[in-house]
């Protein structure tokens, strides 16, 4: 999920239980694009070099802490990455509804449907 705010998610995409979000994450990527430097706040499993310089391609600053065993660790914004928790809690907020937390839907398209339908409601709230 491409969050915007604490309120607001601009795309997001569905994948299996057992897929690594890196790729899904590029694919994500694609479906933005910032003609300007703006800084996007990653966790940490998207730190991969493929992730980041694809975020630098369309056009962003990746903010995201190198993992503790990289050899060449770099500098990021810490202040800036403390704000991630705030899509955290975007995602709680999405998972407090049963039908989302619970996924009985055998069809994605379904399930998307009421995933669209808990953003919606959590604007509302």
């Amino acid at each position: 999920m491409v969050a915007a705010s604490a309120k607001a998610a601009l795309t997001f995409r569905l994948s299996a239980g057992n897929a690594h979000d890196a790729p899904e994450g590029r694919l994500l990527l694609n479906d933005i694009y910032s003609g300007f430097a703006h800084p996007i706040v990653m966790d940490r499993a998207y730190e991969g070099d493929e992730t980041r310089q694809k975020a630098i391609q369309q056009g962003f600053v990746p903010v995201v802490p190198p993992k503790s065993n990289r050899k060449n660790p770099w500098e990021y914004d810490k202040e800036l990455y403390k704000h991630r928790n705030e899509i955290e809690r975007y995602i709680l907020r999405i998972k407090r509804f049963r039908k989302v937390f619970t996924r009985y839907d055998k069809l994605d398209v379904m399930y998307a449907g009421v995933l669209i339908l808990a953003m919606i409601f959590d604007v509302l709230m």
